[in-house]
């Protein structure tokens, strides 16, 4: 059996038919991360300070449990639940036509999108990096960036439950030097964090205003973590030009205030990932147009 499914895994083809299928269910449950995490960390931070307070909660009756399991996945709109071949990625979508089984509130275009989108991104990466361990960490970072960035945009957060063990396993893996060596992991994680850190606080030593969020720091700690110290100027100029860019157009567009909060996580997960697959030679190209 093993040996069959290494087989089929060593075929181009399949493996990428095989990690586009995956990658698919992937995008269904984050999904369901990007929607239920941030309530599940208000729910904890209101319990800790209800504790801190010495307060009780208003309702004296026992919660219902609220997590990334229970309750089943169900209709917002009339809370029926949907049955497994309702919940089939993508396909589900087709052929409810873009509605709710039972009520016929239509289903957001965007579960669907983040189910392409993590599929496109994981064959991508699959490509790139063939039959190999690499692919493996690659594709946890991937989906871990997708669920981060929708995240930063719905609520302008970067939570730790997800940035603290993607630092610590690209740590781990600079132990084996899967991408990055030992050295420059640990001098890029710190460099990460720091470099944000001292942007954030001279930024609010000039204008008394929070520049960014602090999940920022970590998240390009994060990065410095997996590809090392070299790749940190290249992340901060890609997500600067970037973000700058989409802001400006927002604003002109009139679809964002100047003084409203931008959520800065998207772009530096999205420079970051092209780091990972592209960093050499986009390093290169930097350096030789800047005549360094």
């Amino acid at each position: 059996m093993l040996q069959t499914l290494d087989s089929l895994l060593n075929t181009p083809y399949l493996f990428i038919i095989f990690i586009g299928l995956i990658s698919l269910m992937i995008g269904s449950f984050l999904n369901v991360v990007i929607y239920r995490l941030p309530i599940m960390l208000q729910n904890d931070w209101r319990s800790e300070c209800l504790e801190y307070l010495q307060m009780s909660p208003e309702d004296t009756h026992p919660k219902k449990a609220f997590n990334l399991a229970v309750p089943h996945s169900h209709c917002p709109h009339c809370n029926a639940d949907i049955k497994p071949h309702q919940n089939i990625p993508v396909i589900s979508y087709i052929f409810l036509q873009g509605r709710c089984a039972s009520c016929k509130t239509n289903i957001p275009l965007r579960y669907p999108v983040i189910e392409v989108l993590t599929a496109v991104l994981s064959i991508v990466v699959a490509q790139h990096f063939g039959y190999s361990s690499h692919t493996f960490f690659a594709l946890v970072l991937t989906w871990a960036l997708i669920a981060l960035s929708f995240i930063d945009i719905d609520h302008q957060i970067l939570p730790d439950n997800i940035t603290q063990p993607l630092l610590w396993l690209g740590l781990f893996l600079s132990v084996f030097n899967l991408f990055s060596n030992g050295t420059n992991s640990i001098i890029g994680a710190i460099s990460g964090y720091l470099s944000l850190w001292c942007v954030f606080h001279g930024f609010k030593l000039l204008t008394g205003k929070d520049g960014m969020g602090h999940g920022d720091f970590k998240l390009l700690a994060v990065f410095g973590g997996w590809l090392g110290w070299h790749y940190l100027p290249l992340i901060i100029l890609l997500s600067s030009l970037v973000g700058t860019l989409i802001g400006l157009i927002m604003i002109s567009l009139n679809k964002r205030e100047p003084s409203s909060p931008f959520p800065f996580g998207p772009y530096l997960a999205v420079a970051g990932w092209l780091a990972l697959l592209w960093g050499r030679e986009l390093n290169d190209f930097y350096f030789s147009a800047f005549g360094l």
